[in-house]
């Protein structure tokens, strides 16, 4: 069929190409335009994906454009400024990458921003179109496990950046519950960023659901599992296990595990499709803004719970950013001195980027790396 919507993407990094990917896998959509300051970055990404539009500012991007779907794929601190800007202009939606931002207080100004000018706000939460994902809530919301009592999950890379994924993946296996209570405790003796935004060097949660299950995610407490990510599933009668292609499980009238892996499809590209279907019949949306506030809230609950040592129950008062308040506080002194940050490699020339990338397979931690890496190039890039 014709496309009948236009498409514009902030930011041609690896998440921009992610979503180029998904609108041209959607025949509703036709993406015209692009903005990234990095002029070869920004013509590489026309080039690859044949986009006619190429900006470096995303407000003249705007001003020309007359796009009906906007993606923001940019670092984290400019989600709330970009989508705010984006809803001026009454797009149709815009899909915004995860996390949705730091803050409840910026969450809030985000959701307001889009539903005074009647914008539909998605966020980037692709796990949610996976189907082995999607397949275990299935058998888990119809009860093949029994009444689902403890989701256990591990991650790397920071909390904001795969633990955010995690959390809501956790939420969605068992149904989108509401949270009671969040425990967590973090350590932080480097001085660690993420996409410019002050982390923790390992953390843990203890989340209460609605209804009694419980999820215990850990992140960066075994670094030689940065790139895995699995699900166990503790029910009252059997146990469910899956990750980005499998699901299998066990129960009372089964002799084995039963196993199954269900077809692979684009994430991207489903959650564009689905971003079409929202805004031509409604309903909802599996990356529904609403979804996503619960994912910020119980991460900045985490960070809460270990600023008071004390259980944060929810609805969560405090509408900044705990690590950062902890850090003004003096409660996370800096032990190994030297700011570095995990994403680091994303503005590193392709034959750094290698070695980095062969570093962190070995094993090494970020911040062994971000010292070699410094000694390499005779100083921070």
């Amino acid at each position: 069929m014709t496309a009948i919507y236009r498409a514009g993407i902030v930011g041609a990094g690896q998440i921009g190409r992610s979503h180029a990917v998904g609108y041209q896998g959607t025949d509703e959509i036709d993406l015209v335009a692009v903005t990234e300051p990095n002029d070869r970055v920004r013509k590489a990404f026309q080039e690859d994906y044949s986009v006619p539009g190429g900006y470096t500012d995303m407000k003249e991007m705007l001003d020309n454009e007359d796009l009906d779907y906007v993606s923001i794929c940019t670092w984290h601190l400019l989600h709330e400024p970009q989508s705010v800007l984006a809803a001026g202009y009454l797009p149709k939606a815009i899909i915004c990458e995860k996390p949705m931002t730091v803050g409840m207080a910026s969450v809030k100004r985000m959701i307001k921003a889009c539903e005074d000018n009647q914008v539909k706000l998605v966020i980037g939460h692709q796990r949610r179109f996976y189907h082995s994902w999607t397949k275990a809530r299935e058998l888990i919301l119809n009860g093949v496990i029994g009444e689902p009592q403890m989701v256990t999950t591990k991650s790397g890379e920071g909390l904001l950046n795969c633990g955010t994924h995690v959390i809501d993946a956790c939420r969605y296996l068992l149904g989108d519950p509401e949270t009671e209570w969040v425990m967590g405790a973090l350590e932080r003796k480097t001085d660690r960023y993420e996409r410019e935004v002050r982390i923790e060097d390992a953390c843990m949660a203890l989340i209460e659901f609605t209804g009694g299950a419980q999820a215990l995610v850990q992140s960066d407490l075994t670094p030689e599992r940065w790139s895995v990510e699995e699900y166990q599933v503790r029910g009252t009668d059997g146990m469910l296990e899956t990750d980005a292609r499998k699901v299998r499980y066990i129960n009372g009238s089964t002799d084995k595990w039963v196993e199954l892996e269900p077809e692979y499809e684009d994430p991207w590209v489903l959650q564009s499709r689905d971003t079409v279907r929202y805004v031509e019949n409604g309903g909802d949306h599996r990356g529904d803004v609403k979804q996503a506030a619960y994912t910020v809230e119980i991460t900045m609950a985490l960070f809460q719970s270990a600023r008071n040592h004390e259980i944060v129950r929810m609805p969560l008062g405090e509408q900044g950013y705990p690590v950062d308040l902890m850090f003004e506080e003096g409660k996370l002194p800096v032990e190994e001195a030297g700011a570095y940050d995990i994403r680091a490699f994303l503005a590193m020339e392709p034959e750094d980027r290698q070695r980095y990338n062969e570093m962190r397979h070995e094993g090494m931690r970020h911040k062994d790396i971000a010292d070699a890496m410094k000694s390499r190039s005779g100083g921070p890039r």
